[in-house]
């Protein structure tokens, strides 16, 4: 007894899968990608599920964290805000500063949010402690674990500043809030004793309200807590929403594309399988009805065709779930939980659903055809054989003969009607393959606006730094903690603890900007400050870029609003709008180093840096900022190289440097992006032009003696290629003509989609990457593709003897 019931069954299932050896191969090769897309994007919505919604609800995290100005807002008031409808919760008023600490190694850290709390316990954020204790009296800080590395450790001092003389506080634990309602704590004493060096203070509040669940509902619930205190004391406010979507999002981004190709590959695979047995059914009447006249059932030739498919799609899921575990390694790499690290390894259930699923849909889809033969009449079927029913397609012929071609080419534009069914699976192969081709085109190209709209600066032709560029090195950040990396210091300039002997000679600004301006050949310049701000309902510090004079040729792509064009306006993320739960138009209290200023949100800033915050302001609002860097355009006809070199001759000695702009490489994320687009495009097309192989072969099989007499009566080989290759041409032109409009629609999907995931949206020169010649020469890869499909049949045709041609029935 085999697998597949009696020996004789197994014996026929085993010659039917040897014998169709093409079919074999592109049923294999089409479940293969389908599985290999539906893993990686399994595996990445698992690791996109981050375990957030359990932990926030063991730790009662806050839905809306609030910072209030205590000069405005009372003791009194901020009660009243516990009262509140819908408020279920909450916590505080506790004191609420924001340092920039030096760690032990010399280095500045990033801008720090430290609360004053005497416990970790509350009705509202039960802070986590991982390690060490509470801080206890004053000199004492508690820090978020993801700042915890060989610089900072449990018993390390932080100087509290990089002045000279300035006050230490002692490590003494480790802690996590779910929600990022601060990166440290200390007692209330200690917080005060901070803000009376100079930082500023805030009172911290921490509400859990009965509907919360939407953006919406946040909105109102904010509007609420603004509504009960005076105009102006409510500073900022933190959504868990977005928390929430920085801690699940890590690569978000890659789900829908991944998804995409998985959903075309599966479509596919139901169409290359069923066409596979239908045609294996078709060309194997006279088999069939030999079985049945031998003994076997109905019900055991159904069961014959069916394993015919399953055991190759067998093979090319097995091959699929090894595929998609590498590809999502790169990719999981990418992703971490904020709270422990996901497994770089796909879940071991998406291992089994996803076969599991994958055989089911490969089953039903060759069950109908495999039913047909299992209905068939034995007489009939063995009288027929595989001659196909006549009269089909006659009047296609009659037709296509009347047209002013070759007479081998209006026979083979008619041939596709002979078969209408296997046509069809053949056009539709032909469409996805000119879907999935459209899609990854402007997928990659739509990826590379995205990376060189993130790198304004590459648009100035010179880059001139107030230090020399090999002292341009910043140091270390701390560890990440999962998908929400700690901000690093300035990119430009390192900053070690007064009195290092590494410290790099800094040039003045007011003096490298005077070289700047007297360089002949200078047409235009802006100077830009890369830095970090407190910003009032935010934790942690956030980074922001300053700019000096005209900074419209630097600017980022605009979802609304407008760039910075004055003092007192800020440009902001669409991640910074939906965190502080504000709007163009509303005013965020913003501080540099000890000076703060109040701007008017005027723009939402297209910004894919994943979870980090930037904003872009003028440096007239903070009178201490001075530029590190000026951005440079020289006249037309003016070399770039030569400007900077002579530019570099006059501020080296000042300690700054110039250069020409060299454009950023693409992120990781993108070409990994990129790669996996590419092979999953290839993949596709691969199965596209496996099915059309098939069909081809089953066509010329199948009419092996037409060909016979054909050469009989005089067509040359070449004329015999000319014959097959025009029965695909016009299913490549209807496939092209398909599947370019159908794959411009899904990018046209699928992007925003991306962008979501991440949180912004995506501005017009993202989207709109397709050219007119693109989607003409995408439209003739359809063409292409069916050409390339149909060749290695068009040679065996015209290779194939006369004489043994028209001996075959």
């Amino acid at each position: 007894m085999s697998l597949f019931g009696n020996g004789a069954l197994g014996r026929v299932v085993r010659s039917g899968v040897g014998r169709r050896r093409v079919q074999t191969l592109v049923i294999a090769v089409a479940t293969m990608m389908a599985v290999a897309s539906a893993v990686v994007a399994g595996a990445l919505m698992v690791a996109a599920a981050a375990p957030f919604d359990d932990a926030f609800k063991k730790q009662q995290g806050a839905h809306i964290t609030a910072q209030f100005d205590p000069a405005k807002a009372s003791a009194a008031q901020l009660e009243r805000t516990k009262k509140l409808p819908d408020v279920t919760a909450s916590a505080g008023p506790y004191a609420s500063t924001a340092f920039r600490p030096v760690d032990r190694s010399g280095f500045r850290m990033p801008t720090l949010t430290v609360v004053g709390r005497s416990g970790a316990d509350a009705a509202v954020d039960r802070v986590e402690l991982k390690s060490g204790r509470w801080a206890q009296k004053p000199g004492e800080i508690v820090v978020d674990a993801s700042f915890q590395g060989p610089s900072v450790d449990i018993g390390s001092a932080l100087k509290t500043s990089d002045t000279p003389n300035a006050p230490t506080l002692s490590v003494v634990g480790f802690a996590v809030s779910v929600g990022k309602s601060a990166d440290a704590w200390a007692t209330s004493e200690q917080v005060e004793a901070l803000a009376a060096l100079g930082n500023p203070l805030t009172t911290q509040m921490l509400y859990r309200f009965d509907s919360a669940s939407t953006k919406q509902q946040i909105l109102a619930d904010r509007a609420k807590l603004a509504s009960s205190v005076d105009a102006g004391a409510l500073l900022g406010t933190q959504s868990w929403l977005d928390t929430k979507r920085a801690a699940d999002q890590g690569a978000a981004a890659t789900v829908p594309f991944v998804m995409a190709f998985g959903v075309l590959g599966i479509v596919m695979s139901v169409i290359i399988v069923s066409s596979v047995i239908s045609g294996a059914v078709g060309t194997s009447l006279r088999r069939i009805g030999i079985l049945k006249a031998i003994g076997f059932t109905p019900r055991e030739v159904v069961r014959a065709y069916v394993a015919q498919a399953l055991i190759p799609a067998t093979v090319g899921i097995t091959l699929g779930v090894v595929l998609g575990n590498l590809l999502a390694v790169p990719l999981l790499a990418d992703t971490e939980s904020v709270y422990g690290n996901v497994s770089l390894s796909v879940a071991w259930w998406v291992d089994i659903a996803v076969p599991a699923a994958a055989l089911l849909v490969v089953g039903l889809a060759a069950l109908i055809p495999a039913r047909r033969a299992g209905r068939l009449n034995t007489v009939e079927a063995i009288a027929v054989g595989r001659a196909p029913r006549p009269g089909r397609g006659q009047w296609a012929h009659r037709t296509m003969g009347q047209l002013p071609l070759p007479r081998p080419v209006t026979y083979g534009l008619a041939t596709p009607f002979t078969h209408p069914v296997r046509a069809l699976a053949m056009l539709l192969a032909v469409a996805f393959g000119t879907v999935a081709a459209t899609f990854a085109v402007g997928l990659t190209s739509s990826l590379h606006e995205v990376g060189k709209s993130q790198d304004p600066e590459s648009r100035a032709a010179v880059t001139v730094t107030t230090v020399k560029m090999n002292n341009i090195a910043p140091p270390p950040p701390p560890p990440p903690a999962g998908g929400e990396a700690a901000a690093s210091p300035s990119p430009v300039v390192p900053s070690p603890a007064a009195g290092s002997s590494t410290k790099p000679k800094v040039a003045d600004p007011a003096k490298v900007r005077a070289a700047v301006k007297s360089e002949a050949g200078l047409k235009s310049y802006y100077g830009k400050l890369q830095t970090e701000v407190a910003v009032a309902g935010v934790s942690g510090g956030v980074e922001a870029s300053l700019y000096e004079g005209d900074s419209r040729s630097g600017s980022y792509e605009m979802l609304s609003g407008h760039w910075i064009t004055g003092k007192g306006q800020v440009v902001v993320p669409t991640r910074f709008l939906e965190r502080t739960s504000t709007k163009i138009g509303d005013t965020v209290r913003m501080t540099f180093e000890k000076e703060s200023a109040d701007l008017r949100i005027v723009g939402e800033s297209f910004d894919t840096s994943g979870n980090e915050l930037e904003v872009h302001a003028d440096m007239a609002n903070f009178p201490s900022a001075q530029p590190e860097t000026f951005l440079v355009d020289v006249k037309s006809g003016v070399s770039a190289d030569e400007f900077a070199r002579k530019l570099a001759a006059v501020v080296q000695p000042m300690g700054g440097d110039a250069t020409t702009v060299v454009e950023s490489e693409q992120s990781g994320v993108i070409l990994i992006m990129d790669a996996m687009a590419v092979l999953l495009t290839l993949m596709l097309i691969a199965v596209a032009g496996l099915g059309v192989l098939n069909s081809v072969v089953l066509d010329t099989r199948e009419r092996v003696h037409d060909l016979g007499v054909c050469k009989a009566i005089g067509m040359s080989p070449r004329q015999t290629v000319s014959l097959v290759l025009a029965s695909v041409s016009a299913i490549g032109v209807v496939g092209g003509l398909l599947g370019v409009p159908a794959g411009y629609l899904l990018h046209g999907v699928v992007m925003p989609v991306m962008g979501r995931a991440v949180g912004t949206g995506m501005p017009s020169p993202v989207l709109d990457v397709y050219g007119p010649v693109e989607l003409l020469l995408l439209g003739l890869g359809g063409v292409v593709l069916a050409m390339l499909g149909a060749m290695v049949p068009a040679g065996w045709a015209a290779r194939a003897r006369t004489a043994t041609a028209l001996r075959t029935e």
